[in-house]
């Protein structure tokens, strides 16, 4: 299954959660959550009862549409988890959290997962001085991620700088708003990451 290009405010009324997929629409008040928080189309505001596998399943979608990973990917990074020592969710959501396009997002230099997804995908973003353009890579602790010297001066990472004054930058990352770079502190803790997703209900579903 390729990665969703649809519109994704319909999305987020599906699924009944904000993904953080509109990013300075949202700040502003204006998603289609907001204003109409209910599921789109003609029977959107029905109630339904969903069933066991049917919340499972929409927990995964939950994780995938916010990070923006293909089906495969995530059944990928699921495998990995699951070999790994500890439990498989936490580390299912580190993993996810590592990615490239998704730090990139956290120091605050896109304000959506997507556009930070477009300006690793266009060759902006340097890893220890290195050019990287693969959204997946996976970003270690201590690693230095910073903006192209030529990409500095794009309106949409300075107005993306701008928005963190009101919405703040996670704690594991340590960002140097003027010169564009920052470090990957370390992997943050599950209880560190503030997602909308019960990742408890994504194993149950992997594990039939």
């Amino acid at each position: 299954m390729a990665r969703y290009t649809g519109p994704v405010e319909k999305l987020e009324r599906r699924l009944g959660v904000d993904l953080g997929l509109k990013g300075e629409r949202r700040l502003a008040g204006k998603s289609a959550l907001e204003k109409r928080p209910y599921a789109p189309g003609q029977h959107g505001q029905r109630r339904t009862k969903i069933s066991e596998y049917g919340q499972q399943l929409r927990e995964k979608q939950k994780a995938k549409f916010m990070y923006g990973v293909s089906e495969k990917q995530f059944r990928s990074l699921y495998k990995e988890a699951n070999r790994k020592e500890g439990n498989t969710g936490s580390i299912l959501i580190q993993l996810l959290e590592q990615r490239l396009d998704n730090v990139v997002y956290r120091m605050g230099f896109a304000t959506t997962r997507s556009s930070a997804r477009q300006f690793v995908n266009h060759g902006h973003i340097l890893v220890d001085g290195k050019r990287v353009n693969i959204p997946s890579f996976r970003v270690k602790a201590g690693q230095k991620i910073e903006i192209k010297e030529k990409s500095k001066t794009n309106p949409q990472v300075v107005r993306s700088i701008e928005l963190t004054n009101q919405t703040g930058i996670v704690e594991w990352v340590d960002v140097d708003k003027e010169k564009l770079f920052g470090l990957f502190t370390r992997v943050p803790e599950r209880e560190d990451i503030s997602i909308p997703v019960e990742e408890r209900l994504i194993v149950e579903l992997y594990s039939k």
